[in-house]
């Protein structure tokens, strides 16, 4: 039986105090793991689930702190986005990811938008592996190289400067009551548009991945038996994806700045 939180949020928003703060975290620490353990999945070695769960500690206390229970939308909903959000921004502070692998990712982003824009379709496996001048198997290897550079949050794609701090993420201005200005609305709608227009292009399985991992909420195995594909199958469309389509809104950056 779901216990009524309500008592408590109210008792927190009144008094403030750390105890029943502490009582909040205790009751929705699940979500931090249920994160940890979907963001693990595309993960290498050297990142333990230990630190997943640190900074996402650090994004629920935060949620906590910013919530309004009296706004229409569930915490649970919100917590996610922050605690997923908190994550990321922890690993990047780490640049736990190797500069050679960096690399990799971003010549695979290129030869997507390159082959792509050419042809004006997604590309084959057999014709990204000609533009790279490897094996089809050389090109599967690094595939699985770069899985762990394809972690992304939607405020990856928001505009901003080059070399900014802190970019303000599309799901709290999704999550807002207050009205964004008028410019913010038009940049939010820009990039809803583009991704959806740039994800419309991608082949239907990886479609259905991106559907069932961003939207859903799926974790890549859950995928792989709702697809009858293994989760190292799962991996490589999901990787696949992201690839193309930062290769083809890097070309429309330009447009979001």
């Amino acid at each position: 039986m779901k216990t009524d939180m309500s008592s408590v949020w109210l008792r927190y928003k009144e008094n403030n105090d750390l105890e029943t703060r502490d009582e909040l975290i205790v009751y929705y620490a699940h979500l931090v793991k249920y994160v940890a353990n979907r963001l693990a999945i595309n993960l290498s070695s050297v990142v333990e689930i230990d630190e997943l769960i640190s900074y996402g500690i650090e994004g629920l206390i935060d949620a906590i702190e910013k919530f309004d229970p009296q706004r229409n939308i569930k915490f649970e909903t919100y917590a996610i986005t922050r605690i997923r959000g908190s994550m990321i921004d922890g690993l990047r502070s780490m640049d736990w990811v190797p500069v050679s692998v960096r690399q990799k990712g971003k010549e695979l982003e290129k030869a997507y938008a390159k082959v792509e824009s050419e042809l004006g379709r997604a590309a084959t496996d057999e014709e990204i592996a000609a533009v790279l001048g490897i094996s089809l198997q050389d090109y599967n290897t690094l595939l699985r190289d770069v899985a762990a550079t394809t972690i992304i949050s939607l405020d990856d794609f928001l505009p901003g400067k080059e070399g900014e701090e802190k970019k303000r993420r599309i799901v709290e201005m999704l999550q807002e009551d207050d009205a964004p200005d008028a410019l913010s609305i038009m940049e939010l709608e820009e990039v809803k548009e583009l991704l959806s227009k740039s994800i419309s292009r991608l082949p239907e399985k990886e479609k259905m991945v991106v559907y069932f991992y961003y939207y859903e909420g799926l974790t890549l195995k859950e995928i792989g038996t709702a697809l009858s594909l293994s989760e190292s199958r799962i991996s490589q469309l999901h990787t696949k994806a992201i690839l193309r389509l930062r290769g083809s809104l890097s070309k429309k950056k330009h447009l979001l700045v």
